[in-house]
This record gives C-alpha cells, structure tokens and sequence, in this order.
C-alpha cells in the first residue's frame, strides 16, 4: 500500500515526532510506500519517504492547520494513496494517532464561556469532530485507557474504533546501554560540572510551558541551600528557553540551570542523572517516562501524564496526585535528593520491571493494526 502520513512539524527530539517516525519505519518495513505530509521536516531525511512540505499560510495556528488539512485533501486528489494517518486531529483520517489529550474535555476542565465563542476553539472543535464523532470512520490509534474514556464521554466514539497502544520505545537505542559507574558516564557528568557528590536533575520534553518546566525550576529553588548548591537542573527540548531562563534569574539558580534544544545523547543523559522531573501540566503520553524506566532513571512525574502509571506499577519514582500543588512537588523532590537508598530502591525497581515487561511493541501494534483494519474495510 501506499500510506500517507500527516504531522504538523517534524523534528527529532518530540515525543510525538518519535512515535510517528518508529511507525512509519515499522509500517515501510512491512513493505509499503510511504509519504509523509509536513509543514517542516528538521533532520536527516529517511531513506525512501517522500516527503511533501505543505505550505504554511494563514495569521493563526488553527487558520494554518485548516489550510493545511485543506491542501493535503487536494495533493491526494492529484497523487492517490491507500490510506492516511495522522498525528494531529484534521479531516479526511482513516487513522489518528492520539498523542495528544483530548481537547474538549481540557477545555471543559480548564477554559470559561467566552473562549469557547473564539474561533481557535470552534476550528480545533471542528477538527477532533472530524475524528471523534460516531459518525466518523477514523479509527483511534490511544496511549491510554484514560484518553478512551475522555473521548467517549464527549463524542461518544464506537469501541469498535478505538485501539489502545502498548508504550513503544526504540529497542535499538536501548540494547547496549553503558554503566553509571562507566568512565563514558563519569566524563559526561564532569562535563556538565556534576561532581561525584553532586545531583544531576533532568527534564526532556518540547514545550516547556506545558511540561512544567516552571514547576521543576520552583521546586529546585526552594531546596534547602546545602542541596540545592549540589544540583545542577539540565533541561532538553525544543522550545524557546528565554521565558524559563527568565523565571531561574528570578528565582536566583540561573547559575544551576543549562538549557539545550537538541541532544543525540539522551540515554546517557538519563543513565547519569539522578533524577527525572515531569510535572507536565498536560501529557496525553509522555514517552520519555517509558525511557527512564527503560534507562534505570527514577522519576518524579505528575498524576495527568498517560504514563504515569508505569512509575507506579514499576516502583521507580512517586507519582504526584492531581491538582499537583508546588509544595508537594517541593517536598519529594527534597525527600527523593536527602534518601540515597531511595533513589537506588527506585533504580533498581526500574531495571527488574524492565526485564519482565516489554516495553518496545508500540510501533509494531499500530503499523499491524493499520494494515488489518485497512485490509478488513477494503477486501
């Protein structure tokens, strides 16, 4: 077959760009054509894709994701292909990967009267309809057993439509991962300024604002100073860091804090940290949850992630209950840093989870499920 692939953007290091990529790979591997339909694509280009840029017009994100659903429906009309996933809610799906929450149900949640009259919040309506909706034929590729329920309660989505998706990191990355103890480990973390005797806490993720990165900055600012001078905060993800680097001026740790839009070398990053933070005020997922377990990295996250449940059923970090409060999140981070013997508790229920659960079958389960359901609806 020939499968067309719609995102928004393309980059390598978003949680979201990672699944598309993985799926895509898996799917071509199964012997199809691929095409992928983007406003951008940042990095290496991969071997047989097609890439189509979309161009990007319209004074609005939700004006440019209607035109761009607008587009890719007349290229298809010209260039044909058999099927068509997405990764962001448009018209025209016969499969959405769900990598983001559900946005009636955050703005019921979240948001008053008057927003729900702008036309952002009718166009993004408009667009998770074209999915959701009883009448649609878009078939759900979801993380979670939590963003099921959200659609249903708000759409009414048939069960027949909806596959949940096993966690899926790349099995690749993580065969042959190096020792904390190694010398490769210990340079990164000299590096970095990290002394033996010294935290390194990390947070990955693009989109700062709603991964909590404000959060993590408040809660390593009220450490106590005999811990806090011993912890340096390394923060990676694309976005625009001044706004955060602004709030760590102000708070006085701007010393303590790096930021970096981009690394190659997540996993030993994770392997010498001493801590994840993910406080994210919003994860549908949060992929980088499934990669510290898969590292050994104990993890402080908050209850509104999809993966947070791993960190409570591996035992390799504290789960924050919803609403997060900031003092909560203050407290365990000072409990976690001042208890050696919790954190390698943590770590070495990471490493014991990881070896009777299969933490890699995401991209395997959609490409499958991709090609059957196609299969069933065109005999």
């Amino acid at each position: 077959m020939k499968i067309a692939f719609c995102l928004h953007n393309y980059f390598p290091y978003g949680g979201m760009q990672r699944d598309f990529i993985r799926i895509s790979r898996a799917s071509q591997e199964m012997g199809n054509d691929i095409r992928v339909y983007t406003f951008s694509w940042e990095g290496e280009p991969v071997p047989g894709f097609e890439v189509v840029i979309v161009p990007r017009k319209g004074l609005s994100n939700h004006s440019r994701n209607l035109n761009f659903s607008k587009w890719v429906k007349k290229h298809r009309a010209k260039h044909p292909v058999d099927v068509v996933v997405g990764f962001n809610k448009m018209p025209g799906l016969d499969y959405y990967f769900a990598a983001d929450v559900c946005y009636a149900e955050k703005t019921s949640r979240e948001k008053g009267f008057f927003y729900k009259l702008t036309p952002r919040y009718r166009s993004y309506m408009r667009a998770e309809r074209a999915v959701m909706a009883p009448t649609a034929k878009t078939h759900l590729l979801v993380l979670t057993e939590k963003q099921k329920a959200d659609f249903q309660c708000h759409y009414h989505t048939q069960n027949s439509r909806i596959h949940i998706m096993p966690p899926g990191i790349d099995a690749d990355r993580f065969r042959q991962l190096p020792k904390r103890s190694s010398s490769k480990i210990q340079q990164l973390r000299a590096e970095l300024g990290v002394g033996s005797d010294h935290f390194l806490l990390l947070q990955v993720g693009s989109d700062f604002r709603r991964k909590g990165v404000d959060r993590s900055l408040k809660a390593m600012a009220a450490l106590p100073e005999n811990i806090k001078s011993r912890c340096t905060f390394v923060v990676v993800g694309e976005d625009n860091p001044q706004p955060c680097q602004r709030l760590a001026s102000q708070l006085g740790i701007q010393e303590r804090v790096r930021f970096f839009s981009g690394r190659e070398d997540i996993n030993d990053l994770m392997i010498a940290a001493d801590l994840l933070l993910h406080p994210a005020y919003q994860e549908a997922g949060g992929i980088v949850i499934i990669e510290a377990i898969a590292c050994g990295l104990p993890a402080i996250v908050s209850g509104t992630c999809g993966y947070a449940s791993y960190v409570a059923k591996s035992g390799c970090g504290e789960v924050l209950a919803e609403p997060v409060m900031q003092d909560a999140l203050n407290e365990a981070l000072a409990t976690a840093l001042l208890d050696d013997t919790c954190r390698q508790t943590w770590r070495d229920s990471a490493k014991s989870y990881l070896q009777q659960n299969n933490l890699y079958q995401l991209a395997e389960r959609a490409s499958a499920i991709i090609m059957k359901e196609n299969v069933r609806a065109n005999p």
